[in-house]
Order: structure tokens, then C-alpha cells, then sequence
């Protein structure tokens, strides 16, 4: 049975004041700026007040993780510990998918994101990833598959992330398909020297296409000394990707450390700091690395103060939600919230929202679904789904 919370927006969302900072570096390259966005006080928000309810869907999941559309309509859902589930809308029935390899369940690790190709009706194909142990430590792996019958059949294995460490923790790992091309975010595995190292894909964006192949336009192939995979790097554990639907350009939620959780637009070859440059802070307290910019690294679009502890991102553009305009959909484990970005043209940040925090739920992943409504994982054990009334 579903349960249902009741909420109005101008009651329980908190909207927040942010200010643009300046980021510029002295004549020795191009100047950016962060936005940062902290809790200062209660003001009037982007949109109307919504009512909105928040349905139960699915309880008792396992640490539910990722999830994607088929285009009948119904979800496949991840579970940490290695479960992949086939949601029936309406009835919200699950069925356990079969075929899946075997998954190392070790601390953050475990089945991670799941991904179906936007021409599943014509191919099948469903890309997955996970931990997996190699040798006397652990990677993440991406694998696909062709779904037949609640069934993964034709599994191959496309990447898994080189080298191995023993640390069991920031694994990434969120996947987009954009074209011929598959996105896949790697953290920098607890090694933190290793997201500046073009011979590791810890701390890494990887770019592969489809079936697994290196694109040869890939700014790393052919160069001395770096993996051809990677596309961008100095990342910390990136668990949200995203296509913009207008511009085209590829979206990078970061989890930061203390503070500093970032929202990046990827760049070809860009280098986004971590951890020589990081708005955050050691946990407990004190400095990392050598401040919060430096020639030749990028500046997030946005970084949070306190910390969100981001997870999956997604762009709202639909017509469902009276009131509100084009967004970026912000999941927070440790806030336990979603934050709606409303966004201009250009790409600035026009106002935030933030929702479901009354509920304290940590939000692992939100997706907008066909039918234009908003899905969230709440990462303990519940699928939920956010209603306009």
C-alpha cells in the first residue's frame, strides 16, 4: 500500500539567498564564477506556491540506488547489494531481473547505476554499474545487457576502472548515454592524488562509445603518459550526470567533502581541481589542498556551503508543476532533501527551492519520468513520487 504525505510549499520549503562570488585569477587565465548557495533566510521563491504530495510507492528496498525508464513506462531500479528490480506502474508490482553478474558489496560499493539506451525498443540494451572485486582490491565496472523477459541476456563487460584500490569508498558512478558516446563518473577511490593522475581513472569522467571503444577524439588519445578513457579529471566523487536538453552540454553533480559539493559543467580535457583547489574542508575541520583556485583549474557553476552530499541530478522541463520553469534537480543524502535550481536562459541560477525536507529522507536519486512527474529514491528503502495537486 502507498502511503501519502501533504505538504504545501509556502509552508515547509525553505527558499534560500545566494550570492555570486568572484573567482577571478590575476592575468594568468579566464576568470569564472561559482555561485554559492547557503541557508541565510526566508524569502519569497522562484514560482506560486505548489501543493504538492509526496506518495510511497515502493518501502522496504534494499538501498535503492539508480533508476531509469522503459519506454512502456516502467522502472528498473537499483539495489546496492546487487538486486535489479522491474517496477509495473499502477500496481507498483516489482520483479527481480536475472542475468546480472556478480557484484562486490563492499562499503559504498555494490550495483550502482542503471541506464536504459534511448533506443531500447529496437536493441535491448540496458548498461549497469558496480563494484567488483579485482585481485586483492576492488573497481567499478560498467557492464550491459540485452533485457528479454525480466532477464539480462548477452551481458559483456565494456570498462572497468584501472587500477584497483583497496579503499572501499567513492566509486562513483553515474552514466549517460549521449549519442555515440557513454559518460561514466569515477571518484577518486579515497586516494585523493590520484584524481590529478592522467594514469588512473580514479577522480575521472570517462568518455567510451557505445559498445565500449575509445572515441579518437577524446582529448587524451595518443598522449604520452594518459589513459585514452578519460575525459575530464580532478573530480572527488562525482554521483550525478546529465545531458541539458537546450544546450547540449553535460552536467556533473560532485560530492564534495566538508562543504564544497559542486555542480560542473564538463569541458573536453578540463582539469576541475580536486583536491589541489576545493571549497570544502577536511572533515572536522582544516584546509585542503592550496585554496580555492589556481591557474588551469576549473571554477564549479555552483558549489554548496554547507554540504548537500550530492547525488543523482536531473533537468526539469516540463509543464507538470504549476508555477515552476526550467530547473536542475539536485538530490541530498545529508540534507535529506531535493533542490530545485530554477535556471535563466544563460545559465545563471534565477532561485532556489528546496523540497522534502521535512521528511528527512536522504534522496540518493531523482529522475522525471514520461509521464512528467518527479521520482526520488530515498536511500534507505523507499521509491517515491512527488504529485502536483
Amino acid at each position: 500500500m502507498t502511503s501519502i504525505f501533504r505538504f504545501s510549499q509556502n509552508l515547509l520549503v525553505s527558499l534560500a539567498v545566494f550570492s555570486l562570488m568572484s573567482c577571478a585569477l590575476p592575468n594568468d587565465g579566464p576568470a569564472q564564477n561559482a555561485a554559492v548557495l547557503e541557508t541565510k533566510s526566508s524569502l519569497s521563491g522562484p514560482g506560486e506556491p505548489t501543493e504538492i504530495r509526496v506518495r510511497t510507492l515502493l518501502e522496504w528496498l534494499q538501498e535503492p540506488w539508480g533508476m531509469d525508464f522503459l519506454p512502456d513506462g516502467s522502472l528498473l531500479l537499483t539495489e546496492k547489494p546487487g538486486t535489479m528490480k522491474l517496477v509495473t506502474p499502477g500496481s507498483w508490482s516489482t520483479q527481480e531481473i536475472s542475468g546480472l553478474p556478480t557484484v562486490a558489496n563492499e562499503g559504498q560499493g555494490g550495483l550502482m547505476d542503471v541506464l536504459v539506451h534511448p533506443d531500447f525498443e529496437r536493441n535491448q540494451w540496458v548498461y549497469f554499474s558496480y563494484s567488483v572485486a579485482v585481485g586483492d582490491g576492488f573497481s567499478t565496472r560498467v557492464s550491459r545487457g540485452r533485457l528479454k523477459n525480466a532477464a539480462l541476456v548477452d551481458v559483456e563487460n565494456l570498462y572497468t576502472a584501472r587500477p584497483a584500490y583497496r579503499e572501499r569508498r567513492h566509486f562513483g558512478s553515474r552514466l549517460l548515454l549521449d549519442g555515440e558516446h557513454l559518460y561514466i563518473t569515477v571518484g577518486d577511490r579515497g586516494n585523493r592524488a590520484a584524481a590529478q593522475s592522467l594514469l588512473s581513472h580514479a577522480g575521472k569522467v570517462i568518455r567510451l562509445t557505445q559498445s565500449g571503444g575509445i572515441p579518437l577524439d577524446n582529448p587524451f588519445v595518443g598522449q604520452a603518459n594518459a589513459l585514452p578513457e578519460i575525459f575530464s579529471y580532478g573530480h572527488r566523487n562525482p554521483q550525478g550526470i546529465v545531458r541539458h536538453p537546450v544546450t547540449g552540454g553535460i552536467w556533473v553533480s560532485e560530492h564534495g567533502p566538508q562543504g564544497g559539493d559542486e555542480i560542473n559543467i564538463l569541458r573536453s580535457g578540463a582539469n576541475y581541481g580536486w583536491p589541489v583547489i576545493t571549497y570544502g574542508e577536511e572533515y572536522g575541520g582544516g584546509k585542503i589542498g592550496e585554496g580555492t583556485q589556481k591557474q588551469g583549474m576549473e571554477q564549479p557553476l555552483i558549489y554548496y556551503s554547507p554540504s548537500l552530499a550530492t547525488g543523482g541530478i536531473a533537468f526539469y522541463a516540463e509543464e507538470t508543476y504549476p508555477g515552476w520553469g526550467f530547473s536542475l534537480l539536485v538530490s541530498s543524502m545529508r540534507l535529506t532533501r531535493i533542490n530545485r535550481l530554477e535556471l535563466n536562459s544563460d545559465d545563471t541560477i534565477a532561485g532556489e527551492t528546496r523540497l522534502l525536507g521535512d521528511l528527512g529522507m536522504r534522496i540518493r536519486d531523482v529522475e522525471v519520468g514520461p509521464d512528467g512527474l518527479i521520482y526520488a529514491l530515498a536511500d534507505r528503502s523507499r521509491l517515491i513520487l512527488l504529485e502536483p495537486r
